[in-house]
Protein backbone atom coordinates (compact mmCIF):
# COMPACT_ATOMS: atom_id res chain seq x y z
CA UNK A 1 0.00 0.00 0.00
CA UNK A 2 1.04 3.41 -0.56
CA UNK A 3 1.42 4.85 3.21
CA UNK A 4 4.07 1.80 3.69
CA UNK A 5 7.65 1.80 2.69
CA UNK A 6 8.39 0.47 -0.94
CA UNK A 7 11.68 -2.09 -1.26
CA UNK A 8 12.76 -2.57 -4.82
CA UNK A 9 14.35 -5.53 -4.21
CA UNK A 10 12.53 -8.63 -4.14
CA UNK A 11 15.53 -10.47 -2.96
CA UNK A 12 15.16 -9.49 0.18
CA UNK A 13 12.37 -11.85 1.07
CA UNK A 14 14.56 -14.89 0.55
CA UNK A 15 16.97 -13.82 3.21
CA UNK A 16 16.23 -15.25 6.72
CA UNK A 17 18.06 -11.92 8.58
CA UNK A 18 18.43 -9.05 7.32
CA UNK A 19 21.96 -7.54 8.51
CA UNK A 20 22.11 -3.82 8.87
CA UNK A 21 25.93 -3.94 9.13
CA UNK A 22 26.66 0.05 8.70
CA UNK A 23 23.93 0.47 12.09
CA UNK A 24 25.35 -2.80 13.68
CA UNK A 25 21.37 -3.59 14.03
CA UNK A 26 19.52 -7.29 12.46
CA UNK A 27 16.61 -8.65 12.26
CA UNK A 28 17.91 -11.78 13.99
CA UNK A 29 19.20 -9.52 17.18
CA UNK A 30 16.48 -6.67 17.03
CA UNK A 31 12.50 -6.83 17.30
CA UNK A 32 12.52 -3.65 14.72
CA UNK A 33 8.88 -3.52 14.77
CA UNK A 34 9.04 -2.44 18.74
CA UNK A 35 12.23 -0.43 18.83
CA UNK A 36 10.89 1.83 15.65
CA UNK A 37 7.32 0.76 14.20
CA UNK A 38 5.81 4.21 15.77
CA UNK A 39 8.34 6.39 13.80
CA UNK A 40 6.56 8.63 11.54
CA UNK A 41 9.32 11.37 11.13
CA UNK A 42 12.75 10.51 10.33
CA UNK A 43 14.87 13.75 10.29
CA UNK A 44 18.90 12.70 8.74
CA UNK A 45 22.27 15.26 8.62
CA UNK A 46 25.70 15.17 8.21
CA UNK A 47 26.84 15.44 11.78
CA UNK A 48 26.59 13.18 14.43
CA UNK A 49 26.78 16.04 17.00
CA UNK A 50 24.03 17.52 14.79
CA UNK A 51 21.62 14.76 14.67
CA UNK A 52 22.10 14.75 18.77
CA UNK A 53 21.42 18.15 19.01
CA UNK A 54 18.39 17.97 17.12
CA UNK A 55 16.76 15.39 18.80
CA UNK A 56 17.16 16.76 21.92
CA UNK A 57 15.65 20.35 20.64
CA UNK A 58 12.69 17.93 19.65
CA UNK A 59 12.22 16.03 22.53
CA UNK A 60 11.69 19.36 24.69
CA UNK A 61 10.01 20.83 21.47
CA UNK A 62 7.28 17.61 21.65
CA UNK A 63 7.52 17.45 25.59
CA UNK A 64 8.72 14.43 25.64
CA UNK A 65 12.03 14.77 27.10
CA UNK A 66 13.45 16.51 30.68
CA UNK A 67 15.77 19.03 30.14
CA UNK A 68 19.37 17.85 30.24
CA UNK A 69 18.36 14.31 29.36
CA UNK A 70 20.79 12.13 27.23
CA UNK A 71 19.79 10.04 24.05
CA UNK A 72 21.38 6.76 23.91
CA UNK A 73 22.46 6.14 19.98
CA UNK A 74 21.39 3.72 18.97
CA UNK A 75 23.80 2.86 16.67
CA UNK A 76 26.65 2.78 19.52
CA UNK A 77 28.03 -0.72 18.07
CA UNK A 78 29.77 1.23 15.29
CA UNK A 79 31.57 4.82 14.77
CA UNK A 80 29.69 4.90 10.97
CA UNK A 81 26.99 6.49 11.61
CA UNK A 82 24.75 7.68 14.50
CA UNK A 83 20.78 7.68 15.24
CA UNK A 84 18.77 8.53 18.01
CA UNK A 85 15.33 8.49 18.51
CA UNK A 86 12.13 10.30 20.60
CA UNK A 87 9.06 9.73 20.50
CA UNK A 88 7.87 9.38 16.84
CA UNK A 89 10.97 11.20 15.70
CA UNK A 90 14.48 9.40 14.44
CA UNK A 91 17.47 11.63 13.88
CA UNK A 92 19.83 10.08 11.93
CA UNK A 93 23.42 11.23 10.50
CA UNK A 94 24.57 10.29 7.24
CA UNK A 95 27.83 11.69 7.00
CA UNK A 96 29.37 13.75 3.73
CA UNK A 97 28.51 13.31 0.59
CA UNK A 98 26.55 10.98 -2.34
CA UNK A 99 28.13 7.25 -0.86
CA UNK A 100 27.70 7.96 2.55
CA UNK A 101 24.17 9.01 2.35
CA UNK A 102 23.47 6.22 0.15
CA UNK A 103 24.93 3.60 2.45
CA UNK A 104 23.20 5.24 5.42
CA UNK A 105 19.49 5.52 3.16
CA UNK A 106 19.57 1.93 1.85
CA UNK A 107 19.59 0.53 5.69
CA UNK A 108 17.49 3.10 6.89
CA UNK A 109 14.65 2.45 4.50
CA UNK A 110 15.29 -1.28 5.23
CA UNK A 111 14.86 -0.47 8.63
CA UNK A 112 11.25 1.31 8.77
CA UNK A 113 10.04 -1.51 6.20
CA UNK A 114 10.89 -4.34 8.91
CA UNK A 115 9.51 -1.78 11.33
CA UNK A 116 6.39 -1.69 9.43
CA UNK A 117 6.73 1.56 9.35
CA UNK A 118 3.55 3.79 8.02
CA UNK A 119 3.12 7.54 6.48
CA UNK A 120 6.44 8.14 6.92
CA UNK A 121 8.30 11.56 6.09
CA UNK A 122 11.77 11.77 5.87
CA UNK A 123 13.62 15.35 5.67
CA UNK A 124 17.34 16.08 5.47
CA UNK A 125 18.39 19.43 7.50
CA UNK A 126 21.70 20.47 6.55
CA UNK A 127 24.33 23.73 5.75
CA UNK A 128 25.23 24.42 2.06
CA UNK A 129 26.59 27.14 -0.30
CA UNK A 130 24.03 29.49 -1.26
CA UNK A 131 23.93 31.62 -4.99
CA UNK A 132 22.18 34.76 -4.20
CA UNK A 133 20.97 34.99 -1.39
CA UNK A 134 22.22 36.49 2.26
CA UNK A 135 24.34 34.15 4.23
CA UNK A 136 21.46 32.01 6.84
CA UNK A 137 18.95 32.12 4.50
CA UNK A 138 16.84 28.79 4.59
CA UNK A 139 16.65 26.62 1.14
CA UNK A 140 13.42 24.43 0.73
CA UNK A 141 14.68 21.84 -2.56
CA UNK A 142 11.99 21.55 -5.28
CA UNK A 143 13.91 19.42 -6.81
CA UNK A 144 17.91 18.32 -6.81
CA UNK A 145 20.00 19.01 -9.97
CA UNK A 146 23.15 17.60 -10.89
CA UNK A 147 26.58 19.63 -11.85
CA UNK A 148 25.58 20.42 -15.17
CA UNK A 149 21.74 21.56 -13.73
CA UNK A 150 19.54 18.53 -14.96
CA UNK A 151 16.97 17.04 -12.04
CA UNK A 152 18.78 13.72 -11.75
CA UNK A 153 20.80 11.09 -10.48
CA UNK A 154 23.81 9.45 -12.76
CA UNK A 155 24.64 6.01 -11.08
CA UNK A 156 26.43 3.25 -12.77
CA UNK A 157 24.67 -0.48 -12.31
CA UNK A 158 26.55 -3.17 -13.15
CA UNK A 159 28.44 -1.50 -15.62
CA UNK A 160 25.47 0.24 -16.93
CA UNK A 161 24.34 4.52 -16.64
CA UNK A 162 21.25 4.20 -14.65
CA UNK A 163 19.19 7.80 -14.63
CA UNK A 164 16.91 8.54 -11.69
CA UNK A 165 14.36 11.42 -10.81
CA UNK A 166 15.61 14.08 -8.54
CA UNK A 167 12.51 15.35 -7.65
CA UNK A 168 10.93 15.91 -4.30
CA UNK A 169 7.59 16.25 -2.72
CA UNK A 170 5.52 19.21 -3.92
CA UNK A 171 3.10 19.40 -1.07
CA UNK A 172 5.81 19.15 1.35
CA UNK A 173 8.08 21.69 0.15
CA UNK A 174 5.08 23.70 0.48
CA UNK A 175 3.81 23.07 3.64
CA UNK A 176 7.36 23.70 4.71
CA UNK A 177 7.33 27.43 3.44
CA UNK A 178 3.53 27.99 5.17
CA UNK A 179 5.90 26.92 8.99
CA UNK A 180 8.43 29.37 7.74
CA UNK A 181 6.22 32.35 7.23
CA UNK A 182 4.50 31.32 10.61
CA UNK A 183 8.36 31.34 12.57
CA UNK A 184 8.61 34.49 10.82
CA UNK A 185 12.44 34.49 11.97
CA UNK A 186 14.65 33.94 8.68
CA UNK A 187 14.23 34.04 5.23
CA UNK A 188 13.28 30.98 3.11
CA UNK A 189 12.46 30.03 -0.27
CA UNK A 190 11.88 27.13 -2.37
CA UNK A 191 14.37 26.74 -4.86
CA UNK A 192 16.92 24.01 -6.56
CA UNK A 193 19.53 22.63 -5.54
CA UNK A 194 22.63 21.54 -7.24
CA UNK A 195 24.25 18.63 -6.22
CA UNK A 196 27.67 18.08 -7.07
CA UNK A 197 30.46 15.24 -6.32
CA UNK A 198 32.73 17.51 -4.32
CA UNK A 199 33.18 20.37 -2.52
CA UNK A 200 35.70 22.31 -4.35
CA UNK A 201 36.33 21.75 -8.47
CA UNK A 202 33.28 20.37 -8.47
CA UNK A 203 31.13 23.60 -6.62
CA UNK A 204 33.73 26.00 -8.34
CA UNK A 205 35.51 27.07 -5.85
CA UNK A 206 39.12 28.95 -5.79
CA UNK A 207 40.90 27.82 -3.05
CA UNK A 208 41.01 24.12 -3.78
CA UNK A 209 44.87 22.40 -3.76
CA UNK A 210 43.65 21.71 -7.41
CA UNK A 211 42.01 24.90 -9.70
CA UNK A 212 42.71 24.92 -13.69
CA UNK A 213 39.79 27.50 -14.28
CA UNK A 214 40.12 31.49 -13.60
CA UNK A 215 37.85 33.64 -11.64
CA UNK A 216 35.68 35.28 -14.59
CA UNK A 217 34.64 31.76 -15.51
CA UNK A 218 33.99 30.55 -12.16
CA UNK A 219 31.42 33.25 -11.60
CA UNK A 220 30.06 32.65 -15.54
CA UNK A 221 29.17 29.12 -13.64
CA UNK A 222 27.64 29.95 -10.89
CA UNK A 223 25.64 32.93 -12.58
CA UNK A 224 24.19 29.96 -14.96
CA UNK A 225 23.36 28.13 -12.52
CA UNK A 226 21.36 30.82 -10.57
CA UNK A 227 20.12 32.00 -13.96
CA UNK A 228 18.48 27.87 -13.89
CA UNK A 229 16.97 28.24 -10.82
CA UNK A 230 19.73 27.05 -8.73
CA UNK A 231 19.56 28.88 -5.05
CA UNK A 232 21.99 26.22 -3.51
CA UNK A 233 24.69 23.99 -3.60
CA UNK A 234 25.75 20.66 -1.13
CA UNK A 235 26.37 17.23 -1.83
CA UNK A 236 23.48 14.62 -0.81
CA UNK A 237 20.16 15.93 -2.29
CA UNK A 238 20.57 13.87 -5.24
CA UNK A 239 20.85 10.48 -4.50
CA UNK A 240 18.12 11.22 -1.12
CA UNK A 241 15.50 12.63 -3.44
CA UNK A 242 16.30 9.10 -6.15
CA UNK A 243 16.08 6.57 -3.22
CA UNK A 244 12.87 8.35 -1.41
CA UNK A 245 11.06 8.48 -4.85
CA UNK A 246 12.09 4.82 -5.25
CA UNK A 247 10.86 3.34 -2.05
CA UNK A 248 7.73 5.65 -2.28
CA UNK A 249 8.57 8.39 0.76
CA UNK A 250 7.71 11.66 1.03
CA UNK A 251 10.54 13.44 1.61
CA UNK A 252 12.47 17.11 1.67
CA UNK A 253 15.76 18.66 2.06
CA UNK A 254 15.97 21.98 4.06
CA UNK A 255 19.61 23.53 4.23
CA UNK A 256 20.35 26.90 5.03
CA UNK A 257 22.94 28.57 3.14
CA UNK A 258 26.13 29.43 4.98
CA UNK A 259 27.73 31.99 2.30
CA UNK A 260 26.81 33.52 -0.82
CA UNK A 261 29.47 31.81 -3.31
CA UNK A 262 28.65 34.86 -5.67
CA UNK A 263 31.03 36.67 -3.10
CA UNK A 264 33.56 34.82 -2.18
CA UNK A 265 34.43 31.11 -1.49
CA UNK A 266 35.65 30.74 1.85
CA UNK A 267 33.06 30.94 4.89
CA UNK A 268 34.14 33.63 7.11
CA UNK A 269 31.32 33.99 9.95
CA UNK A 270 32.40 33.57 13.43
CA UNK A 271 31.56 30.35 15.19
CA UNK A 272 28.24 31.33 17.14
CA UNK A 273 26.74 32.97 14.02
CA UNK A 274 27.24 29.78 12.02
CA UNK A 275 25.99 27.78 14.79
CA UNK A 276 22.35 29.93 15.21
CA UNK A 277 22.41 29.55 11.07
CA UNK A 278 22.70 25.71 11.43
CA UNK A 279 19.71 25.89 13.92
CA UNK A 280 17.42 27.46 11.39
CA UNK A 281 16.79 24.50 9.33
CA UNK A 282 16.11 22.77 12.55
CA UNK A 283 13.54 25.02 13.85
CA UNK A 284 11.61 25.34 11.11
CA UNK A 285 11.34 21.31 10.44
CA UNK A 286 10.83 20.92 14.51
CA UNK A 287 7.92 23.56 13.92
CA UNK A 288 6.43 20.88 10.93
CA UNK A 289 6.40 18.36 13.40
CA UNK A 290 4.95 20.16 15.99
CA UNK A 291 2.40 21.33 13.56
CA UNK A 292 1.71 17.89 12.08
CA UNK A 293 1.14 16.40 15.19
CA UNK A 294 -1.38 19.34 16.42
CA UNK A 295 0.95 20.60 18.94
CA UNK A 296 1.23 24.27 17.51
Amino acid sequence: RENFIHLCNPHLEKMKEDILYHFALGTGTHDFPTLFGDVKFVCVGGSPSRMKAFIAYIAEELGLGSPGCDYPNICAGTDRYAMYKVGPVLSVSHGMGIPSISIMLHELIKLLYHAKCSDITIIRIGTSGGIGLEPGSVVITRQSVDATFKPQLEQVVLGKTVIRSTNLDEQLAKELMQCSKEIGQFNTVIGNTMCTLDFYEGQGRLDGAICLYDEEEKLQYLKNAYESGVRNIEMESSVFAAMCNLSGVKAAVVCVTLLNRLEGDQISSSHDVLVEYQQRPQKLVGYFIKKSLGKV
